[in-house]
C-alpha cells in the first residue's frame, strides 16, 4: 500500500464453528461472546469476574440489527450496567472491555470499545501500539478523525481504511503496519457475523457450547461453560 511502512504482525482470525464463528481475545479485562443468545448479560457477566484485576473504566458493544449499541463508562461497572439496563439490547454478538489507563486520562472518550469514522468497527485492545503517533498522524491526513488520547484508537481508522466488506482480510492488511505489543478483537456492522481478533504472545482461554462461543481473557469469565480449549 503506497505511503504506509509495513512492519511485522502475528493475527489470528475467527473461524466457523458449526453455524457460528469461534473468536480469539486475549489479556485482561476482554470477553467476546457470538452465539444465538442475547449477548449483553452474557458480556456483563464475563465482565465480572474478571473486574478483580482492577480497572478505571469499562465498555461494551453489540451488534444490533438497526444499529451497533455502544455503551462506556468511567467507575465501578455497575455505573455501565445501570446504563445498559435503560436499554433494550437483543444482539448475539458482542464484546466487553475493562481498562486500566495506559495512553489516555481515565474518560469515558477514552474507554474502550473504540470505533471508526463510520460506527462501523468497533475494537477492545490491550497492550501497547509502538508506533501509534506515526499512523494517527497518516491517518489523519487522509482525513480520518479522532476523539479519544488512546493509541488503540488507530486500530479501527487503520481497518477502517482497507476495509471492503471482508473484515478478516481488513485485520490482516491493517496488522502488517502494527508495531508493538498488543491483543484485540474486532466486530464490524457491515460482516455481522464472525469476531476477528489478534494477539501476541497471549494465552486464551475459548468456550464452546451449543449456544455459541465465549472467550476471554480469564478462566474465571467462562468456566462455567462447557467445552472449554486453552
Amino acid at each position: 500500500m503506497g505511503g504506509w511502512k509495513k512492519t511485522q504482525a502475528s493475527y489470528c482470525c475467527s473461524r466457523t464453528i458449526g453455524e457460528y464463528c469461534s473468536l480469539i481475545v486475549f489479556m485482561c479485562g476482554i470477553i467476546g461472546y457470538i452465539g444465538n443468545k442475547p449477548a449483553t448479560p452474557l458480556i456483563l457477566d464475563g465482565l465480572r469476574k474478571q473486574s478483580y484485576r482492577g480497572y478505571d473504566s469499562s465498555g461494551i458493544i453489540v451488534l444490533e440489527k438497526e444499529k451497533p449499541e455502544l455503551v462506556r463508562a468511567v467507575g465501578k461497572l455497575e455505573i455501565l450496567e445501570e446504563k445498559v439496563q435503560k436499554s433494550d439490547f437483543k444482539g448475539t454478538v458482542g464484546l466487553g472491555h475493562s481498562r486500566w489507563a495506559t495512553h489516555g486520562e481515565v474518560t469515558e472518550a477514552n474507554a474502550h470499545p473504540h470505533a471508526d469514522c463510520n460506527n462501523n468497527i468497533f475494537v477492545v485492545h490491550n497492550g501497547i501500539i509502538e508506533n501509534f503517533m506515526s499512523l494517527k498522524r497518516q491517518l489523519e491526513e487522509k482525513g480520518h478523525v479522532f476523539h479519544s488520547e488512546t493509541d488503540t484508537e488507530v486500530l479501527p481508522h487503520l481497518i477502517e481504511h482497507f476495509f471492503k466488506g471482508d473484515l478478516p482480510k481488513a485485520v490482516r492488511q491493517a496488522l502488517l503496519l502494527v508495531k508493538g505489543s498488543y491483543g484485540m478483537a474486532v466486530v464490524a456492522k457491515e460482516d455481522p457475523g464472525k469476531i476477528v481478533a489478534a494477539r501476541v504472545s497471549s494465552a486464551l482461554v475459548i468456550s464452546v457450547n451449543d449456544s455459541g462461543g465465549f472467550i476471554a481473557s480469564d478462566p474465571s469469565a467462562i468456566v462455567h461453560y462447557k467445552d472449554i480449549i486453552i
